[in-house]
Formats: C-alpha cells, sequence, structure tokens
C-alpha cells in the first residue's frame, strides 16, 4: 500500500512557511513570498502590484514557482494562485496595492 501525505488545509501561515522553506532552502523567511506558476498571468499581474507597492514602501519579496514543490503540497495552491505569503499574513488573488500596503501596517 502507497502512503500519501497531504497538507492539512487548517496550517497556520507560520507553519506553511516551515513546510515551503524546508522544500526550498532558498527562500529567505524574512521576506515576502509570492506563489506562483510560470507563465501565469495573475502570477504576472501580482508581481507586478507588488512592485509598484515597492515604489512607495520597502518590500523585499521571492517568487516560488508552485511547479518545484512536492506534489501534495503542489496541489494545495493550484486552483488559488497567485498567493502572497508574508512572516505573519497569507493573501489569496484578487488582491490590489492598496491590500498589499494593509500588510506592511
Amino acid at each position: 500500500m502507497i502512503s500519501q501525505t497531504s497538507t492539512p488545509p487548517s496550517l497556520t501561515v507560520q507553519e506553511l512557511r516551515v513546510l515551503l522553506a524546508a522544500q526550498c532552502p532558498q527562500l529567505s523567511i524574512d521576506t515576502w513570498w509570492l506563489l506562483g506558476t510560470s507563465h501565469c498571468h495573475l502570477c504576472e499581474q501580482a508581481e507586478t502590484l507588488i512592485q509598484q507597492l515597492q515604489t512607495v514602501t520597502p518590500v523585499c519579496y521571492q517568487t516560488l514557482d508552485i511547479a518545484t514543490l512536492t506534489e501534495d503540497v503542489m496541489t494545495q495552491f493550484a486552483t488559488s494562485i497567485p498567493i502572497i505569503l508574508t512572516p505573519t499574513s497569507r493573501l489569496d488573488y484578487p488582491f490590489s496595492v492598496l491590500d498589499l500596503q494593509q500588510l506592511c501596517e
């Protein structure tokens, strides 16, 4: 019998970040993470919004292609991307620059 592990949907932001950092050690624990995939137009729009925010507020972010994650973790995000994970919050698309600015407060 093959055992599959799945990511419980009730993980806190901190638990989720630990899980993702374990799979992607290049992620910095202090930055925002933009979860998406390549060639995702919504993910590109989300990145543009972050870049617009950076013109008025210093924000460091890293992109994470969910295709690089294990299948069970990837499927948790497949229908929700783009997602922004800050060290303390999760923001699912759709969002605006104002929503992002509120994450900085």
